[in-house]
């Protein structure tokens, strides 16, 4: 086995996964995970109660609120932010863990969480998921059934926020098809592997 190919000596990187809600992030996320199993996915922990179909452990790692307090006063978070009246965050040690070990991590997380990852790990490879179009966004954004008139004009809101919010990160890619998408993003892990500087946009 080459040393390129070798997980133990390759040069692996946080990649963070980011965009504004109802962009696709969790299709993404699925099914490059079904595609390139070796990818780590990082389980966020969550104050919010599981959706239907949701598995402890697997989607999210479900918490009450003075047990996320506590995470967050010991330092146990790479990451925070609360969306929607609940608060998201990543459990440090096993992101760090992964990457010693020279696995692909990947991170599907807010932008508050985005941008503290790029305060702590400056070094993270930060991917902006943007929606073919606007239309597109809120059309999907109004057609969950997940959630009432309030969340969804918040949810709404908080989009056009985060659209704006792009050129913050290192590259944009647009989720006009989601096996291109994963392509762009391994093909994204495979050129700071070897050194080379991504492209802005894809």
């Amino acid at each position: 086995m080459s040393a390129s190919h070798d997980p133990a000596s390759r040069r692996c990187r946080l990649t963070v996964l980011s965009g504004p809600s109802g962009v696709g992030k969790s299709t993404v996320v699925a099914r490059l995970r079904a595609v390139y199993p070796t990818i780590w996915q990082s389980v966020s922990l969550t104050t919010r109660r599981p959706r239907p179909a949701e598995i402890a452990g697997l989607h999210y790692l479900f918490c009450a609120e003075d047990a996320f307090d506590a995470a967050v006063a010991e330092g146990q978070l790479l990451e925070w932010a609360e969306f929607a009246g609940h608060r998201y965050g990543t459990p440090r040690a096993p992101v760090l863990e992964r990457l010693e070990r020279g696995e692909r991590v990947l991170l599907e997380i807010e932008l508050e969480g985005a941008r503290q990852v790029r305060a702590a790990m400056p070094e993270a490879l930060l991917v902006f998921l943007a929606p073919p179009s606007w239309e597109i966004l809120a059309k999907r954004l109004t057609g969950r059934g997940t959630e009432d008139e309030v969340v969804i004009a918040q949810r709404l809101a908080r989009a056009r926020i985060e659209l704006a919010a792009a050129a913050e990160f290192d590259v944009t890619v647009v989720n006009d098809d989601v096996h291109q998408v994963c392509e762009r993003l391994v093909a994204l892990m495979e050129s700071v592997e070897d050194g080379s500087t991504p492209p802005p946009d894809l």
